[in-house]
């Protein structure tokens, strides 16, 4: 296990970096994206609508089974639900984004690098809206508890921000994980989602990378008893806020007509299905051992949820070499 310890030069070290990144190296929603090129249309009947077998409900005998029609409907619609669910986990982001900020002094590196974050951030909200309108299917996004509470969420981020940047980590590292192996499946795909999944997956890196750095930097601050209690909580927000953001929600299971057995196998009760849960949480499990919030009490819990597993030898160990 590895010790705690408090670096605050290799922190603002860090911040420096990450900061001096989004300035060389950001995307805008509308410039970086050729939306008015003929080959971006939207237009109904496109076979590149069709999810990729790396999409977890396009590897499905169900859904193979339907028509192409079908298949490029249930396609479309399932992606504008996705950008509409990263629309409003990143808008609860930015909100708590601000509310920490708020709180900080004058003179503090991380006050320039949140701002940097919750610009791109925004970005990434325009060029998901966007999608969602030219695809013009009414979908909701998260379930309806995770829209109930959008609003409170970002409170969190003032008074209890070690817990709301675990819950930054439980919506940002599945997210990732799932685009990632969409982009290197290779697979044929509308080039929009490509385009806005190598937009997202290059400014989320530093945005999950600061995320990862401030669990580190707050840990040694933490008591004993603060320290048993997020060992426990930690699993759970990271369970509730996967299934939330990736997991589809009764609305859209009923207006697709998926069946229930076909949500229980992707959804995670079929083996690889299971793995890929696991999978998601290698990095966060390997932080939780640096930070020492593993403990036998906690390593039940991520048992009991599914969630646990070897720990990442380093950030974004491919699957396939921590299996």
């Amino acid at each position: 296990m590895t010790a705690l310890h408090e670096n605050p030069t290799a922190y603002q070290d860090t911040l420096r970096i990450l900061s001096e990144a989004s300035v060389e190296r950001h995307f805008d929603a509308f410039t970086d994206i050729p939306w008015d090129d003929p080959e971006y249309a939207v237009v109904p009947n496109d076979p590149r609508w069709i999810l990729p077998a790396a999409d977890p409900l396009g590897a499905t005998d169900w859904y193979r089974s339907l028509s192409t029609e079908r298949q490029i409907e249930v396609g479309m619609y399932r992606q504008a639900n996705i950008m509409k669910v990263g629309l409003q986990f990143e808008q609860i982001l930015i909100a708590g984004l601000m509310n920490y900020a708020f709180r900080l002094p004058n003179g503090q590196a991380e006050f320039r690098y949140s701002t940097h974050e919750a610009t791109e951030e925004c970005h990434h909200t325009q060029m998901f809206q966007e999608l969602v309108n030219r695809i013009g299917i009414e979908v909701a996004g998260g379930p309806r508890w995770f829209r109930a509470l959008a609003p409170i969420m970002p409170l969190a981020a003032g008074p209890l921000s070690f817990g709301f940047f675990v819950g930054v980590l439980a919506g940002e590292e599945p997210i990732d994980h799932v685009q990632k192996a969409i982009l290197r499946s290779g697979e044929n795909r509308h080039p929009l989602i490509t385009r806005i999944m190598q937009i997202h997956v290059a400014e989320e890196a530093r945005h999950i990378g600061f995320a990862h750095q401030y669990l580190r930097h707050k840990a040694p601050r933490l008591r004993t008893y603060q320290r048993g209690l997020i060992s426990v909580i930690m699993p759970v927000i990271m369970r509730v806020l996967c299934d939330a953001i990736i997991k589809p929600s009764r609305a859209m299971r009923r207006d697709l007509q998926i069946p229930d057995h076909v949500v229980d196998e992707v959804w995670w009760d079929g083996e690889a299905s299971r793995k890929m849960l696991r999978d998601m949480f290698g990095d966060v499990r390997m932080l939780a051992d640096d930070l020492q919030l593993m403990n036998p009490v906690s390593r039940r819990v991520w048992r009991a949820l599914g969630i646990d597993g070897r720990p990442s030898r380093f950030r974004s160990e491919p699957a396939s070499a921590a299996a």
